[in-house]
């Protein structure tokens, strides 16, 4: 006969792979194992807007000559629901902001409330896939010390661009090494239909290097190799982004499928280790 501490943790386990999120008793921390302690989470296990005191939104046409319009508290491109915060393009022609925005979409970051310096920061994730999609999950410094990108830096923990659907690609962009360069410090690794299933991306970033993993693999790495800011810039506290692009200089390299939205990115936590 199962004791009753037993019966309690099948219970949780049953109604946890039910309701599909991902049962951990202790936090995940993979890789080098140096950090262990966690300092900051968003699991999603409410229901409404992304949680203000962890998130803001980006507002408008942003960067990248992108096609959606990044909309501020909008449920229908940004909720929380069922354990996952669910990010939507849209392709509905909303009126926003005086005009009409042919799609639509959301971008959250944590700067100011969630900032860092060193550390793990892990995000469990799936991508949505079609021609035109480009989510991501990334980081850029709270204050431009050195300058303008990318002068301060940026790190790209996860780039997925849907014409590319079997691809996940990792970056670090700095002064010296960045693509407008030719000079680009990034790779990418083979993952069959990475949209069918969620997958832990993450970096353990320490003084001397970032190490990127997906999963529990170590699937590339940068170091400071002593150049100065302009090759290292990965000295100050960094925020995180997750934004859902559609179309853009990259994820639109290949044309776009607007009869392909709506697609749903979905985020099933985020967790910093330091």
């Amino acid at each position: 006969m199962k004791s009753l501490t037993g019966l309690v943790f099948s219970f949780l386990l049953f109604t946890a792979c039910s309701s599909g999120k991902h049962l951990r008793l202790t936090p995940y921390n993979g890789g080098s194992g140096e950090y262990t302690k966690l300092v900051w989470q968003d699991e999603f296990d409410y229901f409404g807007l992304p949680d203000s005191s962890k998130w803001s939104n980006e507002k408008g046409y942003i960067r990248n000559d992108e096609l959606q319009y990044y909309t501020v508290n909008r449920p229908e491109n940004a909720i929380v629901k069922d354990g996952l915060l669910v990010i939507t393009a849209l392709n509905d022609s909303a009126f926003i902001d005086g005009e009409i925005r042919p799609v639509t979409s959301a971008s959250i970051k944590t700067q100011n409330k969630g900032d860092w310096k060193y550390g793990r920061i892990e995000v469990r994730a799936k991508v949505p896939s079609s021609l035109g999609t480009w989510p991501a999950i990334w980081m850029m410094p709270t204050k431009s010390v050195y300058g303008g990108w990318p002068k301060s830096g940026e790190i790209d923990i996860m780039e997925f661009v849907g014409y590319d659907p079997d691809k996940i690609h990792f970056n670090a962009h700095t002064e010296k090494y960045n693509h407008t360069k030719n000079t680009g410090r990034g790779s990418f690794i083979d993952v069959a239909s990475p949209d069918k299933e969620f997958h832990i991306y993450a970096i353990e970033w320490f003084p001397d290097r970032i190490d990127w993993y997906m999963n529990d693999r170590k699937v590339f790495s940068v170091s400071d190799e002593g150049e100065g800011w302009e090759a290292w810039p990965f000295h100050e506290p960094f925020y995180l982004i997750i934004n859902f692009a559609f179309g853009g200089a990259w994820g639109g390299a290949k044309g776009v499928d607007i009869s392909t939205l709506p697609q749903e990115y979905y985020i099933d936590y985020v967790r910093v280790f330091q």
